[in-house]
């Protein structure tokens, strides 16, 4: 009898452990947290071990190997070189020039960004300049193939002086 009282008594408190268990986990949100300082997002955020996260804006490698010669414009390689052609570069020793002709049948160049690196006379870089190209939503779209996209992207002021040559790649180039 005392033995049935006991095992009695074990099941009675592992039932009461049990239901309080489920009641906690129920109380629980299932849901975001918030503090009390806005709603949390509700955006996943990932990262790949040892891919270091994306700063500042878009680079292309090739800038930071040695410049051309002095007075020289050359067309540096990027993600889409095989989406368009760069004609007429050049270098005017106060900006650098030219023209980016979309090679595909695209009918729209929605997003462009060329960018220019600037070198003294020894070929190390100075520094870099941007020309970016956005198709403004406003703008009619049609099936007219893309115009060629002319650009020009001075010398940053602090070297206007040292700067001698440029360098010219994309690294964004977005078409419909």
């Amino acid at each position: 009898m005392r033995h049935r009282i006991i095992v009695a008594a074990v099941l009675l408190i592992a039932a009461l452990a049990l239901s309080g268990f489920l009641v906690t986990r129920k109380q629980q949100p299932s849901g975001p947290v918030t503090t009390g300082q806005g709603p949390a997002s509700a955006a996943a955020k990932i990262s790949f071990q040892g891919l270091p996260a994306p700063a500042g804006e878009q680079d292309l490698p090739a800038l930071h190997a040695p410049g051309p010669g002095k007075g020289k414009a050359l067309q540096i390689s990027g993600p889409f070189d095989d989406r368009f052609v760069l004609e007429g570069l050049a270098f005017s020793g106060s900006a650098v020039s030219g023209t980016v002709r979309v090679t595909g049948t695209t009918s729209e160049l929605l997003d462009l960004q060329v960018l220019a690196g600037f070198y003294d006379d020894t070929g190390s870089l100075l520094g870099t300049a941007r020309f970016d190209h956005h198709l403004a939503t406003e703008e009619p779209h049609s099936d007219i193939p893309a115009e060629p996209t002319e650009f020009t992207i001075d010398v940053p002021d602090q070297y206007q002086d040292a700067a001698v040559s440029a360098a010219v790649g994309v690294p964004v180039f977005v078409t419909e």
